[in-house]
């Protein structure tokens, strides 16, 4: 098996023009999993070490994975998912706090703080109380740019949208719905919809992993959209067509709109599709094309070009500065992480993972 292909890499929440937002329930259901590890701990005790290496162990085994990462640092994880087993670990802390809802039958929690040198933490009590309110203060300041940057965006939307023709726009989204659905009528039994991030906006800017989402679908319908020319309206209709007719979607979520999906998968119909645009585009060739922005009358569009650049710039601006923000508020969480790594024992992490390894492996044989 490909490594690299066996593993999903997806944003369970994320930092957006609405401020945090989390998806952490559609990580793994009560309902359909069969065991929920809840991981509890300070920053810098090795919460996401210990999925990497759970994880890379039952890579090694063959078991595809779903690796949530963390909008705050792309390169840490906030849960794992076992897709096969069916089984999640997860970062139970701030900003996402999760407890147990079936304790015993399905959650269980892991308290890696029964692995730390207390008294060598509180030393530091000043110190950890006094980076966690700037933690929190930089972070607060890095969404009240983001909020500026999406009143921009809405104005170059809405400047935009002068030019857009609705009436070809509906010809396209007809002939889009009608061949994606065409041989499956509405179903008496509703489907379901998981919604997730794709795209977050992470210390490194705009950061996706979308070819492990879509890639492995046979069709991958790429629909071309800008501000004025939104896909936001088809891809709802996308959305609710295949829940009237008792499918099981996935859909991924943009941090510039949260209420915009970006990316549907529909695993019956062996489909992708996905929209493409300046701040979101998957790394997959694509078997179809529709282009919203043809939709754009072009004498209209040049007339308010002086506009849209300005807006575009404008928001631009807001938002990296909001990212040059959330680069900060990480280096004061990686100084929060200091006070805990040197106290803690890892020799006794590295016994609970594997335990935990085992525990897990118990339920691949039921």
């Amino acid at each position: 098996m490909d490594k690299n292909r066996a593993i999903k890499h997806v944003f369970p929440g994320g930092n957006t023009t609405k401020g945090f937002m989390s998806f952490y329930d559609n990580i793994l259901s009560q309902a359909e999993a069969n065991k929920i590890l809840i991981i509890k701990g300070g920053p810098g005790v090795g919460k996401s070490y210990f999925m990497k290496k759970i994880g890379d162990k039952f890579l090694d085994l063959g078991y595809k994975l779903e690796y949530h990462h963390c909008s705050s640092d792309n390169n840490s994880l906030d849960a794992i998912v076992i897709v096969p087993l069916k089984v999640a670990i997860l970062d139970g802390t701030a900003p996402h706090v999760v407890d147990p809802i079936t304790p015993g039958a399905v959650d269980e929690i892991l308290n890696l703080g029964n692995y730390w040198n207390e008294e060598g933490i509180k030393i530091h009590k000043e110190e950890i109380i006094k980076t966690n309110k700037e933690v929190g203060r930089i972070f607060n300041k890095a969404y009240n740019y983001l909020k500026a940057a999406y009143q921009i965006y809405e104005a170059w939307t809405n400047t935009e949208k002068l030019a857009f023709n609705k009436g070809k726009a509906n010809l396209l989204s007809d002939k889009l719905i009608k061949e994606l659905f065409e041989k499956y009528p509405v179903s008496n039994k509703p489907g379901k919809a998981r919604h997730l991030f794709g795209t977050a906006i992470t210390p490194a800017g705009l950061t996706e992993y979308l070819h492990t989402i879509i890639a492995d679908s046979k069709k991958i319908y790429i629909i071309k959209d800008s501000p004025g020319a939104s896909a936001k309206e088809l891809m709802n209709k996308i959305s609710d067509e295949a829940l009237m007719r008792g499918l099981y979607i996935e859909c991924y979520h943009s941090p510039i709109d949260v209420y915009k999906i970006e990316d549907i998968i529909i695993p019956k119909l062996d489909c992708a599709i996905s929209v493409v645009n300046d701040y979101h585009k998957a790394k997959v060739i694509p078997t179809n094309i529709i282009d919203l922005t043809a939709c754009l009358d072009d004498s209209i569009i040049k007339s308010l070009k002086e506009e849209t650049i300005k807006d575009k710039i404008l928001f631009e601006d807001l938002m990296q500065k909001a990212i040059l923000i959330i680069q900060n508020a990480k280096r004061f969480h990686d100084k929060l992480e200091s006070y805990y790594m040197p106290n803690m024992d890892f020799e006794k992490i590295n016994e609970l993972m594997e335990t935990t390894s085992q525990k897990i492996l118990e339920i691949s044989k039921d």
